[in-house]
């Protein structure tokens, strides 16, 4: 009868003792994680209405130069206002850009008519006045009003649609540092 108590209390110590092991592991202090600033970095570069596809990459990329430099500068003043030191870039993310047109023979949208540049992203839409990477042409939306063709054909010929329009290239960066 001695034997199987003490068998019995051997067992419920070990199992005792087992899961002291796990509590204490459990508890045992971690590493912090490490500390970043997260921020979107944004640019608008000037792009011709009708860019070929060289210079619509061009500018694309000068934009993401641009909105990488925005980036930065927008961590450093935010690591600066909680006084950290900025670190090297975590990641980068690209988040894609858009073209937008205005002026022309009718105030407001102007449709952009040249080469796409990659925008890093196939599943982006196109909304009024901007075009993006996935859509061949833009769509207006039913509150814009869409120029009728029969008065553009009296106002200007062909080709002279693209006189006094501006294009804008808008491009958006993610951006993570590490600080300290």
């Amino acid at each position: 009868m001695r034997v199987p108590i003490a068998a019995t209390a051997a067992t419920a110590a070990a199992l005792v003792a087992a899961s002291m092991l796990g509590v204490a592991s459990a508890e045992a202090p971690t590493s912090s994680p490490a500390r970043t600033v997260s921020v979107e970095g944004v640019s608008i570069v000037p792009i011709s209405q009708t860019a070929d596809a060289a210079s619509a990459t061009a500018a694309y990329r000068a934009g993401m130069a641009a909105a990488v430099a925005d980036g930065q500068s927008k961590a450093e003043f935010l690591a600066g206002k909680v006084g950290a030191t900025l670190g090297a870039a975590q990641s980068v993310v690209e988040d894609g850009g858009s073209i937008s047109c205005t002026g022309g023979e009718e105030p407001g949208y102007v449709e952009y008519q040249g080469a796409e540049p990659d925008f890093g992203s196939s599943d982006a839409t196109v909304s009024p006045g901007v075009l993006r990477a996935g859509a061949a042409k833009p769509t207006l939306a039913p509150s814009v009003r869409k120029p009728s063709r029969h008065k553009a054909r009296h106002k200007t010929a062909a080709g002279k649609a693209a006189v006094g329009a501006a294009c804008t290239l808008s491009t958006q960066v993610s951006l993570s540092y590490a600080i300290s």
